[in-house]
């Protein structure tokens, strides 16, 4: 995957065998060399097996992910002697709601969600546009069953029974406007779809990715609190894109191998806001003060520098939608059981004296099961000082999603 063969395996989001099926161009075949006497009777997500030897130069989760899933390759062997045949049938489980399907990020999150294994339904959502691309995704052969849902009177039955719901619905930012010009429109939207899953599924994780995230993400507690369904550990701003820029960032600059490096950021999502710890960077790197400082100014303004490059065209989609990806993904595996799942997050916090903050959170099957707080402990001066420039500024933000609820009416 003599009593032994081979198999390839891409670790994206999804594994293929035999055809090759790879869903983000910087992964590498991961290579798999599975001996044994046994076969499988079942193969759950990216999960089985009892003796694995894995190579790869990139990981679409990283590093330690990477080492999780080889250790949960082991652990799920399932002995059945059938002369020496593997049998691999994997067992999606999972059902998956986009929320803003038809737009620039919903697109192409869509088709890389429909390449996870762990996905047995991906419903489609948005207001217009989206039974092309249902069936445009539909006719790729992967497990899930692709179902399509328009306009309002089919929102609710896009969420019965979804276990995670992303939501990227809203406009994009355009040339010259700020996350803060989107507010009045994106908050209206987050609203009204976040009282739906309220409704629908109170118990999914949600995932929003509307931005400007700093507020949209106390929207959404605040109209589930009003329907008496929160819970503070299912609710996540989708901070990914901003690790993915980093490790990028700091492999580029010190010519590192991407896989290895892990930069975590906390603080919030927009502008200086957005804190890279440097300092906290794996493996350990040092920064001169200049490097340090450029770094950080490159990932804070990311989302402008695409914006800038794409001259009025869209704003970062197909980042976005990767780093979505990886983040639905850690969920998924969260919730079949990995013990091991760590991800960066916008989510109800006490790490910094404010309501909401980002950092690293470890997932389990009923969300956070903890905040990282040692990855702001013993923070350069740099670092320390750019945190406590961005507590205003992030707390602004976060009181105006709050009091934009609470001056609506809420939905019945």
């Amino acid at each position: 995957m003599a009593a032994s063969s081979a198999a390839s395996m891409s670790i994206g989001s999804t594994v293929s065998f035999g055809n090759k099926i790879g869903p983000f161009p910087q992964s590498k075949p991961l290579a798999v060399k599975i001996s044994s006497q046994n076969s499988f009777t079942s193969f759950s997500g990216l999960k089985a097996a009892k003796c694995v030897s894995c190579k790869a130069d990139l990981s679409f989760l990283g590093k330690e992910t990477t080492s999780a899933l080889r250790q949960s390759f082991a652990q799920k062997a399932q002995k059945q002697n059938q002369n020496y045949q593997y049998q691999l049938q994997p067992q999606a489980s999972y059902k998956v709601t986009v929320l803003g399907a038809a737009g620039g990020i919903g697109q192409p999150l869509a088709l890389l969600i429909k390449m996870s294994p762990l996905v047995s339904a991906l419903h489609l959502y948005d207001i217009a546009n989206v039974k092309g691309v249902a069936a445009d995704l539909s006719h790729c052969n992967t497990p899930s069953q692709v179902l399509d849902f328009t306009g309002a009177s089919e929102l609710a039955d896009s969420l019965k029974g979804t276990n995670v719901v992303v939501i990227p619905a809203g406009v994009p930012r355009k040339p010259g406007m700020t996350r803060d010009d989107l507010f009045n429109i994106n908050a209206n939207i987050v609203k009204t779809l976040v009282e739906a899953v309220a409704d629908n599924c109170p118990d999914a994780f949600i995932h929003i990715i509307s931005n400007p995230v700093n507020s949209t993400v106390p929207i959404a507690a605040e109209v589930l609190k009003q329907k008496g369904v929160y819970d503070p550990k299912k609710l996540f701003g989708v901070t990914t894109l901003d690790v993915v820029r980093a490790n990028t960032f700091v492999a580029q600059k010190k010519n590192l191998k991407l896989i290895d490096v892990d930069v975590p950021v906390v603080g919030g999502h927009a502008g200086i806001t957005i804190l890279p710890l440097l300092s906290k960077t794996k493996p350990s790197i040092s920064f001169t003060d200049e490097e340090m400082e450029q770094l950080t100014v490159r990932i804070q303004n990311a989302g402008t520098e695409v914006v800038e490059a794409k001259a009025g065209a869209g704003s970062a989609t197909l980042s976005m939608a990767y780093a979505a990806a990886r983040f639905v993904e850690s969920s998924l595996r969260a919730l079949d059981g990995d013990g091991d799942v760590y991800e960066c997050a916008f989510v109800q916090s006490d790490l910094a004296d404010l309501p909401f903050f980002a950092s690293r959170v470890k997932l389990g099957k009923k969300g956070i099961e903890a905040l990282i707080s040692s990855d702001l402990q013993g923070l350069t001066e740099y670092e320390q000082k750019a945190l406590e420039t961005l507590k205003p500024e992030l707390k602004a933000s976060i009181e105006k999603g709050i009091a934009f609820v609470h001056k609506q009416p809420v939905a019945a």
